[in-house]
């Protein structure tokens, strides 16, 4: 096998669960990953949802971090827009402090909720000095590259640790490749969210034209003893696509959530569509073959395995049968 496995989870709720025992979940999750051979694990961000227990990620990460021996933790993302990038600098150096080398800050442009939640993330925020997301990432770069004070007057993101937390910009547009290889952070393209074929052959193309780093994919997978069962769960799950007579461009996980964006958002939808199913489902042998092709078709060189299971026993299963198989076909190869 020529390219990584890793880990996007989202603290999901099964029905009766409370938040307590989904992240309890996350925890053995990251543990046993960690035995699995899995490279990274990412905590997701999202708001006002009794469905996922993870709004701040940071506050997990540290968690995790201070229970797992080998596994890269991170954010996958924090959404920017909602923050502070010198508060958000501060976080992740603390979180690289605790645990040097294996800190990642996974940063998103989404608002990872509807609007209601980001106006009161933003409470009394000014949008003009907030500046565009472009401008809120360089200024995250540049808090995270400065280590020494030059006077006295001088403001660092303390504390300053040994090694600085790995970048990563997620998105699935070219504005986006192109933005992360200008700072020289790492981009992951977001096909868990987006898995139209030309476009990702069209930002991965555009990225190795403007960065040397490595092709990173987010992709959704279910894995089952039994491929009907695989089949089956992988039809429960959604993507819609909102776009609003504003311009902005999100996606939710039903078309419930997409009315109420727009709703909210107080901007009429020009367009609201169920996207085509970009899940990768099947028995570990037939998942190994679609990621293998997927690899060898695009260049990528890692996945980020988003598994959009909320029972926690099949979440696990499908985690633990696609390390197992790919560890497998690791040795025979």
């Amino acid at each position: 096998m020529s390219y990584r496995i890793s880990i996007l989870d989202k603290s999901p709720l099964a029905d009766g669960e409370t938040a307590s025992q989904a992240l309890a979940r996350t925890l053995t999750l990251a543990q046993q990953a960690d035995a699995w051979g899995y490279h990274r694990l990412w905590i997701a961000e999202h708001h006002n949802t009794l469905q996922l227990a993870s709004p701040s990620p940071e506050v997990v990460i540290g968690w995790l971090l201070g229970q797992t021996q080998r596994i890269r933790i991170g954010s996958g993302g924090v959404m920017l827009q909602h923050y502070s990038p010198y508060k958000v600098a501060e976080n992740f150096n603390l979180l690289a402090s605790l645990a040097p080398g294996r800190v990642d800050l996974g940063v998103g442009k989404a608002p990872g909720g509807l609007p209601h939640s980001t106006l009161a993330l933003q409470h009394g925020v000014d949008p003009q000095q907030k500046g565009t997301f472009a401008d809120q990432l360089a200024q995250l770069d540049n808090w995270l590259s400065l280590t020494r004070a030059e006077s006295a007057d001088a403001v660092l993101a303390t504390p300053v640790p040994p090694q600085r937390p790995d970048g990563f910009l997620l998105g699935a547009s070219l504005e986006s490749a192109e933005l992360a290889a200008q700072l020289d952070w790492n981009f992951v393209f977001a096909a868990h969210l987006n898995g139209d074929k030309n476009l990702l052959r069209d930002v991965l193309t555009r990225w190795r034209d403007r960065s040397l780093r490595d092709a990173i994919v987010a992709v959704q997978v279910i894995v089952a003893a039994d491929a009907s069962q695989a089949v089956k769960l992988a039809a429960q799950v959604e993507v819609w696509g909102v776009r609003l007579e504003n311009g902005q461009r999100v996606s939710v996980a039903s078309q419930q959530q997409a009315d109420a964006f727009a709703h909210q958002a107080g901007s009429p939808a020009v367009e609201i569509v169920r996207r085509e199913s970009a899940v990768i489902a099947g028995t570990a042998r037939q998942v190994h073959d679609q990621l293998d092709t997927l690899h060898h078709t695009f260049g990528i060189d890692e996945f980020i395995i988003d598994t959009p299971v909320a029972e926690g026993v099949a979440r696990l299963a499908s985690l633990r049968l696609l390390a197992e198989e790919l560890n497998r076909a690791e040795v025979l190869s």
